[in-house]
């Protein structure tokens, strides 16, 4: 069936939730696990000619993102290693996050993105919505879009 899967994460407690599905769903059909943290690119201020003293640079902002996406992939990598599963992690730079998610699948020769249906809240949840979206608009390849419900209260 499939044999490498690319989870996608955006460090929010539902993106995590799904990541952690993904893995018991990887076990069960034992497949390699490629998580992804898509951190948007480096932006300078168009309103300024000087960048205040308190801007980060471009590095400063690269290794901040960077060691963010290194702590959100560590859930997934725990998890894997715990099932046993091979894992790479990878922490990428792009504007484009639906994008880089479906070129970077095909790319490394995954059968299969396994990502949230919405990820983090408020606004945030509807961009990642659209990225989903996106997404499955866009790819050659199978997702499998998971759904956490809520629990009745």
């Amino acid at each position: 069936m499939y044999k490498k899967m690319l989870i996608p994460t955006d460090g929010s407690d539902f993106s995590s939730s799904v990541a952690l599905a993904g893995v018991e769903f990887a076990k069960q059909i034992d497949a390699e696990l490629v998580g992804i943290f898509v951190a948007p690119e480096f932006q300078y201020p168009i309103y300024v000619e000087v960048l205040p003293p308190n801007y980060p640079s471009d590095q400063e902002y690269q290794a901040s993102m960077r060691k963010a996406g290194e702590a959100y992939l560590k859930v997934i990598q725990e998890a894997a290693q715990a099932a046993g599963l091979k894992f790479t992690g990878l922490v990428v730079f792009s504007d484009l996050t639906a994008q880089k998610i479906a070129h970077t699948a095909e790319e490394l020769h995954c059968d299969l993105i396994f990502m949230g249906s919405h990820g983090r809240s408020g606004w945030g949840q509807l961009l990642l919505g659209s990225v989903t979206a996106k997404v499955l608009s866009t790819c050659q390849i199978p997702v499998l879009v998971h759904r956490i419900k809520k629990p009745a209260k």
